[in-house]
């Protein structure tokens, strides 16, 4: 539901009754992943996606279906083979939808009110709702700040559970994961009765570019797209100019390993070095290489990456730490352009994060939704 938090704040402040249909669960393959949300108000406006189109008309009426009765229900879609054309997923994916009316005076309303503000305005904030239990618990929520206080209860008579579920969907906001757990109906951690759909709400990650070049301009383009945060660093003022990269969130004039020193970064950055110029290279790879950072790739040629690896080994990287850098960046699109390479770096880095081979799926038999597949 956070992911289109912007247009439901602004529905909830304007006093709209609507119903927010979300993705719970997955089996197989699916379009769209957990938290993905579709919703529809009093006046039969929609925004959002479940699944791409597959299934969207029928959810559209499971919610207004949903606000006229008041109540909370969780449907599940698949293909049928006996019956091609009914509602389902062509894909041969199955997806839980769970569907919440949302009127003036729905219990969940200020909870939903305080999530929604906070992913709006960039916030960490986790949403834990009951997507399996007891019809009088389904679509109860929970909002849990980092600090593990929270808001809200599941007014279940059992106290225990909210704190233990709040200290749960606390440690998947640690994480900047969604996803789902089970606690049993008393609050004990044991898994039970009770299935909460966790929806974390964390600040984007972060891609730090190094080298204020032109492939530079492209790939901060790239990153936007992606969801990252991006940051410009060059030790060049005279390159590193708002006027040549407007898209980035940040630019930075200073020596690369010097701002990487003194910069936040964390398990979810990105650091994409094309300066391909020793001086900055080798200082900047050395401290980068053994940072706890999701990504580290360098611009160059086979002849710079050979020269490269011999002077980050002098320097005395180990070759389990050298062994994290992706020389020459990129994946082999023949490409040519800065927009045709940053494609390519955008395309390794997309892969090295979901776990991807780089693969034409033409030429492979895995399955296509990784995840989905893995919890099936």
């Amino acid at each position: 539901m956070l992911d289109i938090a912007d247009e439901l704040a602004r529905w909830t402040e304007e006093g709209r009754a609507f119903a927010v249909a979300t993705v719970v669960s997955v089996g197989g393959s699916a379009p769209r992943g957990p938290g993905a949300a579709l919703a529809v108000d009093s006046a039969g406006t929609v925004i959002g996606s479940v699944s791409g189109g597959c299934v969207e008309g029928a959810v559209y009426d499971l919610c207004l279906q949903a606000l006229e009765d008041g109540t909370s229900v969780v449907e599940r879609f698949g293909y049928s083979d006996e019956d091609a054309f009914a509602v389902g997923l062509t894909c041969g994916g199955v997806l839980d939808i769970m569907v919440t009316p949302v009127g003036a005076d729905a219990p969940v309303r200020e909870v939903f009110r305080a999530a929604l503000s906070a992913a709006a305005a960039g916030e960490p904030r986790a949403l834990a709702r009951v997507v399996r239990g007891p019809a009088d618990l389904l679509g109860k929520a929970l909002l849990v700040h980092p600090d593990g206080s929270y808001e809200g209860s599941y007014d279940s008579g059992a106290p225990e559970l909210d704190r233990t579920a709040a200290a749960k969907a606390r440690a998947l906001l640690d994480a900047g994961r969604t996803g789902t757990l089970d606690l049993s109906e008393d609050g004990t951690h044991c898994p039970g009765g009770l299935t909460l759909l966790v929806e974390s709400n964390v600040p984007p990650p972060r891609m730090i570019v190094f080298g204020a070049i032109d492939f530079a301009a492209a790939l901060v383009r790239a990153g936007k797209f992606l969801g990252y945060h991006v940051t410009v660093c060059d030790a060049r003022p005279v390159f590193a100019t708002k006027a040549r990269f407007p898209e980035a969130d940040d630019l930075v004039v200073d020596w690369p390993h010097r701002y990487l020193r003194g910069t936040e970064t964390d398990g979810r950055t990105v650091l994409c070095v094309l300066t391909h110029d020793a001086k900055f290279d080798i200082p900047l790879l050395e401290q980068a290489l053994r940072m706890p950072v999701a990504f580290v790739g360098a611009m160059g040629s086979r002849r710079t990456h050979a020269d490269r690896d011999r002077r980050l080994r002098e320097a005395g990287l180990t070759q389990a730490e050298l062994s994290r850098l992706r020389s020459p960046i990129g994946l082999d699109l023949g490409a040519r352009t800065p927009e045709e390479t940053a494609l390519s770096i955008a395309a390794e880095i997309v892969a090295s994060r979901r776990g991807g081979t780089g693969v034409p799926l033409t030429d492979s038999d895995a399955p296509i939704h990784r995840e989905a597949a893995e919890a099936a």
